[in-house]
């Protein structure tokens, strides 16, 4: 099939190379434009568009999916089928009508679970043993469209969302291939997503990721883990920002209030929380500095017993 593909940024990447591998046809790239990016903020191409220059492919960059120029330019590649992965805006039914057998999106939770822009981060937040990916045909509402196929996977206890991500854009990108291979032999029919279950996962904000130490250590554990790398976890210290890796629940009855530092040495900086032990500072990364082990940091921050995390 004649394919036109659309993504942003680096986990999109794992499909393409996919397709690419395939006996389907890359006609043209789509892609978010060049947005700022680093501590200069400078504009710079997203990750699907460097891959796709590297690769010498056509690639578009609307500002919107809706511009009567990109839909004009849409309908002159005479697609069979649009792939989708992690695009980042909304297409509207001016584009969905336009390849022949629609567009294919490949999201990274099981359907209806976890509708939205961050699904992994949210199954890590509400401790999902289980999740996986979906390739569905796009509607205009949001990840609604009928199911073509699944693959799961377990969530590893100490796994963080890039972790996961990482994993699920691999395993996800040969499930995209294998959908289109079904589409393509007219061997596959998609299913009506069930109509319970449902569950939203809107992407975490920065205030969304800051650690309230009142909450229960699997709780904040969790949490950590759901926002590494981005939005990226954070609490405050002496009144200043303080960026948190991932962190580990200890359970072995340490009597400290919420947010109270014990400094153990080279044995670890324990911060309590709001029931079922403390957690265990692993990198942190004060405000304006480089990231640093946790027993570091509280031997250059001299650690006085008045000293809480807030």
């Amino acid at each position: 099939m004649r394919i036109v593909f659309a993504g942003t940024p680096a986990t999109a990447v794992p499909a393409l190379d996919a397709l690419l591998g395939s006996d389907h046809e890359i006609v043209a790239v789509v892609t978010r434009p060049d947005a700022p990016a680093g501590r200069g903020r400078k504009l710079a191409p997203s990750q699907v568009r460097e891959r796709a220059a590297e690769l010498g492919l056509d690639v578009l960059t609307p500002r919107r999916p809706s511009e009567p120029g990109f839909l004009a330019e849409l309908a002159a590649l005479d697609a069979d089928a649009c792939a989708v992965v992690a695009y980042g805006a909304l297409l509207p039914a001016s584009a969905l009508t336009i390849p022949k057998l629609g567009w294919v999106n490949l999201h990274f939770s099981l359907l209806p679970a976890w509708r939205g822009a961050a699904p992994v981060q949210h199954a890590i937040l509400a401790g999902d043993e289980i999740t996986g990916a979906t390739t569905f045909r796009i509607e205009e509402s949001l990840d609604t469209g009928p199911v073509f196929g699944m693959v799961t996977t377990d969530i590893g206890p100490r796994e963080t969302a890039g972790e996961l991500l990482d994993r699920l854009s691999h395993d996800g990108a040969a499930l995209l291939v294998s959908t289109l291979d079904g589409i393509a032999a007219g061997e596959l029919t998609p299913t009506p997503q069930p109509t319970e279950a449902v569950s939203l996962a809107p992407k975490l904000t920065t205030a969304d990721a800051r650690v309230d130490w009142t909450a229960p250590a699997l709780r904040i554990d969790r949490l950590v883990r759901a926002c590494t790398p981005a939005p990226g976890a954070w609490t405050t210290f002496r009144d200043r920002r303080l960026r948190l890796g991932p962190v580990l629940p200890i359970t072995d009855g340490t009597d400290l209030a919420s947010g109270q530092l014990l400094d153990l040495g080279k044995d670890g900086l324990l911060v309590g929380t709001g029931g079922g032990g403390a957690v265990a500072l692993g990198e942190v990364q004060p405000e304006g500095k480089a990231p640093t082990p946790a027993d570091a940091w509280a031997r250059g921050a001299r650690l006085t017993m008045n000293d809480e995390l807030v």
